[in-house]
């Protein structure tokens, strides 16, 4: 052998070596995979109920991986900002984003210049969906959806509806309830779901629509009449609210949905762990318990499930979208 082949020959063995020595090295640092806390950003502010949800989710997540979950709220642009948080962090499954609807779907939708790709996210699993509800007040003689439908087309651009902001999950809730029924109202935006519920209190909306938590003692109290659930099946924390189905509009549904997502390039072993610890902790009875008790329903887990339904959700609102004529930049 020539001096050059054997130089080339040592030097394809030293990279060899040196690749095999950094697989061996990830591969090892997969299996010990959790051995710190673990950030699990989420784009709200505290007290909402992607906030308490968060938390709950997190606290047994934690249990499961025998490793602390520690919450990070990034709220802001709808979502975008704790998107990109999660985007800049390291692969290595320590930084996980609480996905919304926002952040995974119609985001890109709603601006031209997205500042991440959802893309860019591994994905590991659907977690939690919180139904929306719709209310009214000052409507009378309306108590189900089809007598809102009716008083709708009777009276074309009368009605008005508030929302927590152009674009967000209440404004779309109502866009996508005027698409399925052709009917007219007017969107009047606020800076939070909170403002819009109480200008419906006030009097100064007639229909809002936000999860069951928010809207569920202004309803107990008299101050807002709920029409129906916005989904397929009743919610075990309302049993006796019909839900959009029953009340012939299947189309109209809409709910706070939440998944596990993690930076592109987070390892399969990872995400394997996250998964397993995930499906370990929405089993536990104590948190199904208090998930149920706040009209939380749990999601089957998993990549292909997170995949299947954000295609479908993506097919749902970019039709809403496209409709309603909706920008945000």
């Amino acid at each position: 052998m020539t001096l050059t082949k054997r130089c080339l020959a040592a030097v394809f063995i030293a990279l060899c070596s040196t690749a095999t020595g950094v697989v061996q090295t990830a591969a090892a640092a997969d299996a010990n995979y959790p051995n710190k806390p673990i950030r699990l950003i989420i784009p709200f502010g505290a007290g909402g109920i992607t906030d308490v949800a968060g938390r709950m989710i997190g606290q047994y997540l934690g249990e499961a991986l025998s490793q602390q979950v520690i919450i990070d709220n990034r709220p802001g642009a709808g979502g975008s900002i704790a998107a990109q948080a999660l985007v800049g962090a390291k692969p290595d499954g320590y930084t996980l984003l609480l996905g919304t609807v926002g952040t995974q779907v119609v985001n890109k939708m709603l601006y031209s210049k997205l500042s991440y790709d959802p893309a860019a996210m591994t994905p590991v699993s659907l977690v939690s969906n919180s139904p929306y509800v719709i209310a009214i007040n000052g409507i009378d003689g309306v108590d189900d959806l089809q007598g809102l439908v009716r008083y709708a087309k009777a009276n074309p651009g009368r009605l008005n509806f508030g929302s927590a902001g152009n674009g967000s999950s209440p404004h779309l809730g109502i866009e996508l309830f005027k698409l399925a029924t052709q009917t007219d109202i007017v969107h009047v935006p606020f800076k939070s779901g909170a403002e819009a519920v109480n200008a419906a209190v006030g009097g100064q909306v007639n229909i809002v629509i936000d999860a069951l938590p928010v809207i569920d003692p202004q309803a107990k109290a008299q101050r807002l009449k709920i029409l129906a659930i916005a989904a397929a099946e009743r919610s075990p924390a309302a049993p006796n609210l019909k839900t959009s189905v029953e009340q012939g509009l299947p189309q109209f549904q809409i709910g706070s949905w939440n998944a596990l997502v993690a930076p592109k390039g987070t390892p399969d072993a990872v995400v394997d762990v996250l998964n397993k610890a995930l499906a370990t902790a929405l089993k536990r009875p104590e948190l199904m318990a208090r998930l149920t008790d706040m009209g939380i329903e749990t999601l089957p887990t998993g990549v292909a499930a997170y995949q299947q339904h954000v295609a479908s959700e993506t097919a749902k609102w970019t039709k809403v979208i496209q409709t309603a004529g909706t920008r945000l930049d």
